[in-house]
């Protein structure tokens, strides 16, 4: 059976994929931190893809799997190139000029793109309520959750700006560039999740997401060397916490959380998977409060509140399309002596007993 967002599964893995895709991909935000002490962005970026990509490629081998196919390595290639190498490395690129909270803010117009791209679905999201609003008011959500860090920025570059300085951040032609980076990665991102899901569909998604990670940390390494990284980094002088970290995220946030929403995607909405970009910086800035010892403010708690809800809406709305969905395809129920003419909240909960 081709993957599908109709595909019959147990509930019970849908529940822990997004919980790692939530959770682990919320906490790389700080394991990348500790990353990025000693080592460049673009070396680690091929560093974690390349092992990752290898390890899961290899474990495909020991499944005998199938993994030279062209069939399964050109969407993946294609896939994988516009999520982990322009999505991935348009943010890298793009943090050396603007503020990590404006970089967040930007991104989590994610969904949006998804809902915009996805044409097969444009009938589906934009005739319910339930996921235009939560898809507004999560973006909303988060521009709450790091509006005070953003204002606190902008306040410190017009300062420097005063004293004729400069802060790194913010302001300048390289910083307007920089957002335009971040925009059309977040787009690719869309592009990239969306290609995978329809072009890759039925291909086994260890094999998908193994040659996506592999493409793309190999399209990190003329990039790492171009920009000068090979030539000023040495191994010796990474610590054993970036190491750590390393190791987190090739087997976390690579090995689990990047085969987690690639089966998501095919066995989910794209909106509803897209909903981590609401959800991964309220984990990093939780994160942040249990762990670095930073504070929350109560607008922040505000925003906090308002992307759940968000989610919840947005996960509300495809329940109710997929209940709908199979009431209908499983007809009218047969009963002895007649039919039962259930209907409505009747035919949704009946259908939701016999999933």
């Amino acid at each position: 059976m081709s993957p599908s967002s109709n595909r019959p599964v147990p509930t019970i893995q849908v529940v822990i994929a997004f919980a790692i895709l939530y959770i682990v991909w919320g906490s790389t935000y700080f394991f990348i931190r500790m990353s990025l002490e000693h080592i460049p962005p673009y070396i680690l970026g091929a560093m974690r893809f390349i092992v990752a990509g290898v390890l899961m490629l290899a474990w495909c081998v020991v499944r005998k799997e199938k993994i030279f196919s062209w069939k399964y390595i050109r969407p993946a290639v294609v896939s994988g190139l516009l999520l982990l190498f322009l999505g991935n490395g348009g943010l890298i690129w793009s943090e050396q000029y603007v503020a990590s909270s404006l970089a967040a803010i930007l991104l989590a117009g994610g969904p949006i793109w998804f809902v915009l791209l996805d044409k097969s679905k444009w009938k589906e999201n934009f005739s319910s309520r339930e996921t235009i609003i939560g898809l507004l008011i999560g973006f909303a959500g988060v521009i709450l959750l790091f509006g005070e860090r953003l204002m606190h920025s902008f306040g410190a570059a017009a300062q420097a700006a005063g004293e004729g300085g400069t802060v790194k951040g913010v302001g300048g032609h390289w910083q307007l560039i920089a957002l335009g980076v971040l925009i059309v990665g977040s787009i690719c991102w869309a592009a990239g999740s969306l290609y995978s899901k329809y072009r890759a569909a039925g291909n086994p998604n260890s094999v998908n997401a193994g040659w996506q990670m592999l493409a793309a940390g190999i399209a990190f390494v003329p990039v790492s060397w171009g920009s000068g990284e090979l030539s000023h980094f040495h191994w010796q002088d990474v610590s054993a916490t970036s190491w750590l970290a390393v190791l987190y995220l090739v087997t976390m946030g690579s090995l689990a959380g990047y085969t987690a929403f690639t089966w998501l995607l095919q066995v989910r909405s794209a909106t509803q998977v897209s909903t981590h970009a609401y959800v991964n910086p309220v984990v990093a800035v939780l994160l942040g409060v249990f762990f670095a010892g930073e504070n929350m403010s109560p607008v922040q708690l505000l925003g906090l509140a308002i992307i759940l809800v968000s989610v919840l809406l947005i996960n509300l709305a495809k329940y109710r399309a997929g209940a709908a969905a199979r009431a209908t395809n499983n007809g009218p129920a047969k009963a002895t002596g007649g039919a039962d003419r259930r209907s409505g909240v009747g035919a949704i909960l009946g259908a939701r007993r016999a999933s």
